[in-house]
């Protein structure tokens, strides 16, 4: 079993603390996002642990935004047995946008020790989503992108990117945001997309770092980028014996292989305008 630390909300940054309790109690309930009485319970004991016949952890995968707390438990996990890559959103957004957000230098710091302690594979680099506006403009993507990029040569070997879906809460808090005069939403098109995936391409080339899609519709395969997936079976077979299967239940592009994800839409403190998660 692949636990999913979490699409839903920042745990890592968040709630650390209380996701090693559950670890120290072997177990987390977790709600039906779309049906509130239900709800179920995850056992959280390393796969070479599990009695025969029960359920363990092949892999944590966790999602965040600032890796801090993962690397001052990494010896912990391990010692525990638990298999893990993380994967870490560093996107560098203004204020407005990111209004809660862990300084950047800090969670670049952060990345680097962790990668020197657990390996360059194992941490994610994601710039994700890319959108447009009078804020976040094509060159300040450029830019922007080129500086992470220099910050993770040699500490990371994947980048993710994704271009910005529209989700209905997220889309009035960007649209409040625009009435108050704070940003101008700038309409895209699939040309955007090229121009900037084309640049990323680039540097991401030019650094070392190989550059992956997240559930795009849109074939960048011209510009020499591939689809790839957050929960990846081929990386997941590298640090554990799991058996994995696409996750039928996620979008229609996307790759992922089958998880159970333990986190709680809306909980968030991170509060990023543009996030689907609240």
């Amino acid at each position: 079993m692949i636990i999913s630390v979490s699409r839903r909300c920042d745990i890592p940054r968040f709630k650390f603390d209380w996701f090693m309790e559950r670890i120290n109690e072997m177990f987390v309930d977790t709600v039906n996002p779309y049906n509130a009485a239900q709800t179920k319970r995850i056992p959280l004991v390393p796969m070479k642990d599990a009695m025969i016949n029960e359920k363990g952890v092949d892999a944590f995968v966790f999602w965040t935004r600032d890796p801090k707390h993962i690397l001052a438990n990494t010896d912990e996990l391990n010692r525990r047995g638990f298999p893990f890559y993380v994967m870490v959103s560093v996107t560098g957004y203004p204020g407005a946008l990111e209004p809660n957000q862990a300084p950047v230098n800090e969670v670049i710091s952060s990345i680097k020790e962790l990668s020197a302690k657990i390996g360059s594979d194992r941490v994610i680099w994601r710039y994700d989503p890319v959108f447009l506006t009078s804020i976040t403009d094509e060159n300040f993507h450029y830019q922007n992108f080129l500086s992470l990029a220099k910050n993770f040569c040699g500490h990371v070997k994947r980048v993710i990117i994704s271009f910005y879906d529209e989700y209905k809460t997220a889309k009035k808090r960007l649209l409040k945001l625009e009435q108050e005069g704070k940003i101008k939403i700038y309409d895209s098109n699939s040309g955007d997309y090229y121009k900037i995936a084309s640049d990323f391409v680039k540097i991401a080339k030019n650094f070392n770092i190989e550059i992956q899609t997240c559930a795009e519709k849109e074939n960048f395969a011209s510009l020499g980028l591939k689809p790839g997936a957050c929960i990846d079976a081929a990386l997941i077979k590298n640090i554990c014996t799991a058996q994995t299967a696409r996750d039928k239940n996620q979008r229609p592009d996307c790759l992922c292989c089958k998880s159970v994800d333990i986190g709680v839409y809306g909980t968030c403190a991170a509060r990023c305008v543009y996030c689907y998660a609240w």
